[in-house]
């Protein structure tokens, strides 16, 4: 470096985003703010013009704003600040955005000192895909096939937000049916969800068995989904209005095979995990979030409520008739990885007992709203009569107006609250639509629940938060 180079004290720190810059001396500055490689120090100009992937590194500690997130030390908790040591000693080691498992194309730009991590930055944006300015350009009718992508283990859930807002701003009456509809599907996803998350959960921290039972069961649930919706996933099955189509001859057969199946598999997974050391110690202790870090970084789900906090949408707002059945919310009080285990396994037998009463109690009726500027007309109509031939073309082409408002909507997804805030002006699409996602706030609490951890640690809280990246890169 020339003489005339700015010091530590006097160099400014790059402005992030716009031009790379070029040169000698501003590479070397580049160097010592990240204090590792950074695109642009030693690439051709055409090239440096292209990225600032450096606007992504850890920065020096008298440099980094977001320091105290980094730590895990950003709300007072029982967490404490560790003696330091020269920068000399401490490496920096990238866990994702291709390792399996990060869940999802997950970066993890971790501090070490020895094996013990000091300062934790996710880094996400890898899967974007823009679904939420796509659902602008899409109709209120076609909104569905979008939203049922973002969480693709609960797609059942994302339609259901997105229906639930739309009939709140048409004001649509749906029938009891349809309502009792989505509840089964909604409550089978949660249990179909939770067994993916066990299986995975089990797989990274060595319970190799888990990930062949988790998917034995899945399985049961997601033919009952296809012979349902004539779809395992991505459905566009619950609509405005009410549903696609009505339940299929002898489906409560169906699920009360599916109830048996996975009570079944419940008891054979406590036998298998509940008092296994190498299980426990993996798990208890492990990936501590409190309650107020649970409310400072907006957890919801079943990660906040393994740390005591009894919130569930369910409850506190509840929708599509789901206060008429009988269910408890699980609670832990340690809200470390083997709590949020706890507490996912009781939501399963939950969720069934839920089932169990929409058998019980399926009411008659139509499966979706008689509002014809919703509905398009039935089957036999369309043979009959211009008009109804008419009228299907143009709800399935132009779809139906929205009055202008604004709604937020919220459900309790497998990941804890999912809600949609939709504006219409009035036509056949959304003016803003924009997701609360439960995985963003998930990842975002990731650095106050893994300093201070063992590398080991790292997977089994990860694994145990449930995050899905298409929920958080929407």
């Amino acid at each position: 470096m020339s003489d005339d180079a700015p010091t530590d004290e006097e160099a400014p720190l790059p402005a992030s985003g716009g031009t790379p810059p070029k040169g000698g001396r501003d590479s070397d500055e580049r160097r010592r703010v990240h204090d590792l490689w950074v695109a642009g120090t030693e690439e051709p100009s055409w090239v440096a013009t292209a990225t600032d992937e450096g606007a992504q590194e850890l920065l020096p500690e008298d440099l980094d704003p977001a320091l105290a997130t980094q730590r895990g030390v950003a709300v007072v908790d029982d967490y404490g600040e560790q003696p330091r040591l020269d920068d000399e000693e401490l490496q920096v080691l990238n866990m994702g955005p291709q390792h399996p498992a990060t869940h999802g194309v997950l970066r993890l730009q971790i501090e070490l000192e020895g094996e013990t991590i000091r300062r934790v930055k996710p880094i996400i944006g890898y899967l974007h895909t823009g679904m939420e300015k796509t659902g602008e350009t899409l109709t209120f009718m076609q909104g569905g096939t979008n939203v049922t992508r973002m969480d693709y283990l609960s797609p059942f859930h994302n339609e259901l937000c997105f229906a639930l807002a739309t009939e709140q701003l048409l004001d649509v009456d749906i029938p009891e049916r349809a309502q009792a509809i989505r509840i089964l599907m909604t409550e089978l996803n949660r249990v179909a969800s939770h067994l993916i998350w066990l299986a995975t959960f089990g797989l990274d921290i060595g319970a190799l068995s888990m990930m062949l039972y988790g998917w034995r069961e899945r399985e049961v649930v997601l033919e009952f989904f296809e012979k349902v919706t004539g779809l395992r996933m991505n459905h566009n099955y619950i609509r405005a209005g009410g549903v696609a189509a009505d339940l299929p001859e002898g489906w409560e057969a169906d699920v009360e095979h599916i109830i048996d199946i996975v009570r079944t598999g419940l008891a054979d997974y406590e036998a298998l995990l509940n008092e296994n050391p190498i299980f426990i110690e993996r798990t208890q202790g492990i990936g501590v979030i409190t309650p107020a870090e649970v409310h400072a970084y907006g957890v919801t789900g079943a990660n906040a409520r393994a740390a005591g906090v009894e919130y569930d949408v369910r409850k506190v707002f509840p929708y599509s008739g789901i206060e008429r059945y009988e269910f408890d919310v699980p609670v832990g009080e340690h809200g470390d990885a083997f709590d949020r285990y706890i507490v996912r396994m009781e939501e399963m037998r939950q969720s069934l007992h839920i089932v169990e009463q929409v058998v019980e109690t399926m009411p008659p009726g139509d499966y979706r709203t008689d509002d014809r500027k919703v509905t398009p007309p039935p089957r036999q109509r369309i043979d009959e009569s211009m008009e109804a031939l008419i009228h299907h073309f143009k709800l399935f082409t132009s779809g139906f107006e929205v009055p202008a408002g604004e709604v937020y909507q919220a459900v309790e997804s497998p990941r804890g609250e999912l809600g949609m805030y939709v504006v219409s002006k009035g036509g056949t699409r959304p003016w803003r639509l924009h997701v609360r996602t439960p995985s963003f706030a998930t990842v975002q609490a990731l650095p106050v629940m893994m300093t201070d951890l063992l590398v080991a640690d790292v997977i089994a809280t990860l694994a145990s938060l449930d995050p899905v990246l298409g929920d958080v890169d929407r």
